[in-house]
């Protein structure tokens, strides 16, 4: 550890012992603390008055909590001077929800005060009753919810370090259950002897429980877990479910390293380098995939395994510590190479070429092992433990990550290099031919044809903004890097240039990760770009005196005597509330119509507005009339879409583009646009109503659909509606284009209902393309239920 790291990790239990306005995590008197047979040494009380200034041994309190424990790398081989801690505060008497949120006030104080030192601090609020009585909170950021239980727990035996307080009394139950020669039924009658012969006092030992209830029900939950935490872990995560699948391969007689360790500590076979849980884990994941013969997965788990210990053995070290020792051993026993040790030392350098062949090996790597489980599941009849609430919330993270779409930016994990930026990119615009597809491609070189031609390209797309969004928010692009920009045969830096200027300014890379809330929800758009004229531009051929023209007198959309239209291509570039980056691009005729339908319809109509909107335009001429215009005209539309009129009758939005009349229909689920040849055609259709706004024929009362449900339905989603009713319940299904299906007078479990539907979809491997050659569906149907308020009125709440 660093000395900030030291220094943290030494007084952490003084934090929760002592309570003081003068120590960091004060923020009320009422605040639960004292570690239960603790007492710091006059060594830290020195070191915190020196370093805090403050007099904490004058603070005293009845202890409220039984231990203070580090989990995880700590301590072991896989710590590096990069890791984070993560600090269990185990409690035995139930805290009230006010006492509760106070100690989480306290926690994050620390936490917030930690990251003042670069210390990276992580705190879980543990009841000692939470494994036993099979109780979890929500999923939220680093807390696991249901998806991980039994799990978790024997991740904690294993890892667990001691800071202050109780020592946890499983240890102290032998693993045979036999005590003085006679054989227990079970760890209870095993801590009911060594109590009543005073073997141990049990008020000085926490009791978390056994390992014997570990359900295989868990394995799903926990290898989407960790698939999730493979987004910030890549190396630790492929480890963590390799070792799942090993557990389930040995599924019924699953030993455990947890279990592993406590029958070497009980055999007095204490030597570190067999006891490190990272060793343990490796030696566990290395023995079943030389048993079902993937070395494949082998030599990759052994990379991941170097990589996370970060030791760096091609480098000289100043001193030989035992981690090191112990590496040396292990690669010499794998047959590496120097040029190995250097390629992997080296992997905070790698560009994006290395990095995405990377990537997709720890992708494939991970699904694999989550396929392997799924097959366990199937094979085993099992059901799975997680909460359809926690299900839904970590599905959608995974698929906002991970799948591949088109028009979605896919970013490349962040987490394997620190320096992907380029010295040079050059966009080359090739038309079609018998070798390329039409579109662009991007090259990290400059425009040396004799470089490119026949080079290999970073990446291609048919829409130059994606490939320009994908290399800015992959972080290709910095201040440095020379951007060069070749369309037929004809160069124009300055637009690219422009173009790189806007997106940097608008677009933040790194914002906050997307909440429980919103990932629970249909996604709503955030930041919104339209980029205008990037790729093709009418007003090229306008002559320079259209820029003395009175903006007034200009209609874009119906410019000059042919009526034509200034806007030639439209890019939208969007950030969602689930944090995808994604583009949609449209040209021709009738591009604005089709931008704004499309965007329209993305929006359902509990929607929030999008927190900005901005209009960039790369037209030769006439720049801020075509922006003014096009601004005036989305906001107004946007507007529409979210507004509400009583009893949702059909809005409608006349406009005039390229010469002819158009209507755009706001209605119950949606915008349609239609053309009109004359008035006469356009009023009547606004004055009969035709266009009722479901895709649902409605021929009576019987079938209508619930208003409430307008709300949140959204294209490119499944929506599962509950409606209570005397006979049991109806359901209302809309399908990813807002199709609906009516089933009245159901019965049965909505809960067994959601679980196979959720089945359904995450199992069915054939469904959905994922990634390169694993297929696997995230985006799993969203569940509501239909209440009456208490104004009478029908609401639509997430189902629980």
């Amino acid at each position: 550890m660093s000395d900030h790291y030291q220094f943290v990790f030494k007084i952490l239990p003084c934090l929760f012992h002592f309570h003081s306005p003068q120590l960091p995590g004060y923020e009320s008197d009422d605040v639960v603390h004292g570690i239960a047979d603790y007492s710091p040494d006059t060594a830290i009380l020195a070191q915190l008055n020196i370093q805090l200034d403050s007099d904490a041994a004058a603070s005293h309190a009845i202890p409220r909590i039984a231990g203070l424990y580090s989990m995880g790398s700590t301590s072991s081989l896989g710590q590096s001077e990069s890791s984070d801690l993560d600090i269990w505060i185990c409690i035995e008497q139930p805290l009230s929800n006010d006492e509760k949120s106070k100690l989480l006030r306290k926690c994050q104080l620390i936490e917030a005060w930690a990251k003042t030192l670069d210390v990276e601090l992580l705190f879980f609020i543990v009841d000692i009753n939470r494994f036993r009585n099979n109780y979890h909170d929500c999923l939220i950021g680093d807390n696991c919810g249901s998806a991980q239980h039994i799990l978790l727990l024997e991740e904690f035996y294993r890892t667990a370090n001691l800071l202050a307080g109780k020592l946890l009394l499983w240890f102290r139950v032998p693993p045979d259950l036999i005590i003085d020669g006679i054989q227990y039924p079970n760890y209870e009658s095993c801590i009911e002897v060594l109590v009543n012969s005073k073997a141990i006092n049990p008020d000085k030992w926490i009791d978390f429980g056994s390992l014997i209830s570990l359900s295989a029900q868990e394995y799903f939950g926990a290898s989407l877990w960790q698939l999730y935490k493979s987004i910030d872990s890549p190396y630790k995560a492929v480890l963590k479910s390799l070792l799942l699948e090993a557990y389930s391969w040995e599924y019924p007689q699953t030993q455990f390293i947890a279990q592993q360790m406590k029958q070497q500590l009980h055999a007095f076979k204490l030597d570190h380098f067999y006891l490190d849980p990272y060793y343990m884990m490796l030696e566990k994941v290395t023995h079943y995939l030389l048993a079902i013969d993937d070395h494949e997965r082998l030599e990759l788990a052994r990379q991941c395994f170097y990589i996370k210990i970060n030791e760096k053995l091609s480098l000289k070290a100043s001193s030989l510590n035992w981690r090191r020792q112990i590496l040396q051993t292990l690669v010499s026993q794998w047959g590496w190479d120097n040029n190995k040790l250097m390629h992997l030392d080296s992997c905070q350098q790698w560009k994006i070429t290395q990095v995405r062949q990377v990537y997709n090996d720890l992708l494939n790597a991970m699904m694999t092992s989550y396929r392997n489980l799924l097959s366990f599941g199937r094979r085993n009849n099992l059901d799975s433990l997680i909460s359809p609430q926690d299900l839904a919330v970590l599905t959608r993270k995974l698929y906002a990550t991970y799948e591949v779409l088109p028009g979605k930016v896919s970013i490349i994990n962040p987490n394997i290099s620190t320096e992907l930026a380029e010295q040079a990119l050059t966009f080359i615009h090739v038309n079609e031919d018998r070798v390329n597809r039409v579109g662009w491609y991007v090259y990290d070189k400059e425009p040396n044809m004799k470089y490119t031609t026949g080079s290999k390209y970073l990446e291609f797309s048919p829409s130059l903004l994606k490939l320009v969004a994908w290399c800015y928010f992959n972080n290709l692009i910095m201040a440095k890097t020379s951007l060069f920009l070749w369309d037929n045969g004809k160069r124009d830096d300055s637009k690219l240039l422009q173009l790189i200027a806007d997106l940097t300014a608008y677009f933040p890379i790194k914002v906050p990760a997307a909440t429980e809330e919103a990932l629970s929800g249909s996604f709503e758009i955030r930041h919104l770009a339209m980029i205008i004229n990037l790729e093709q531009d009418p007003t090229e051929n306008l002559s320079s005196s259209v820029e003395d023209l009175e903006p007034l007198s200009i209609d874009v959309l119906n410019y000059g005597e042919g009526e034509i239209s200034l806007i030639g291509s439209i890019d939208l570039l969007y950030r969602n509330s689930w944090n995808e980056i994604r583009t949609l691009h449209f040209t021709g005729q009738s591009s604005v119509l089709d931008a704004l339908q499309t965007l329209l319809n993305l929006m359902h109509k509990n929607s929030d507005v999008p927190d900005s909107l901005a209009i960039f335009c790369y037209s030769q001429h006439l720049q801020s009339t075509i922006t003014q215009q096009l601004e005036t005209l989305t906001k107004r539309c946007v507007e529409l879409r979210l507004s509400s009129t009583q009893q949702n009758l059909v809005k409608f939005k006349p406009l005039r583009f390229a010469g002819k009349s158009w209507g755009l229909f706001f209605e119950r689920l949606g915008v349609s646009v239609h053309r009109f040849d004359n008035t006469v055609d356009f009023y009547g259709a606004i004055s009969n109503n035709k266009l009722q706004g479901t895709a649902l024929n409605i021929l009576d009362n019987a079938n209508e659909l619930p208003e409430a449900i307008d709300s949140v339905a959204c294209e490119g989603i499944i929506q599962f509606f509950f409606e209570d009713t005397k006979a049991g319940f109806d359901l209302y299904i809309l399908n990813e284009f807002n199709q609906i299906e009516i089933y009245r007078q159901c019965d049965g479990s909505k809960h067994r209902m959601i679980k196979d539907v959720n089945e359904f979809y995450t199992l069915s491997d054939d469904r959905f393309t994922f990634a390169s050659s694993s297929s696997v569906n995230f985006n799993l149907p969203q569940f509501y239920e239909i209440i009456v308020n208490n104004d009478g009125k029908r609401q639509v709440i997430p189902f629980v």
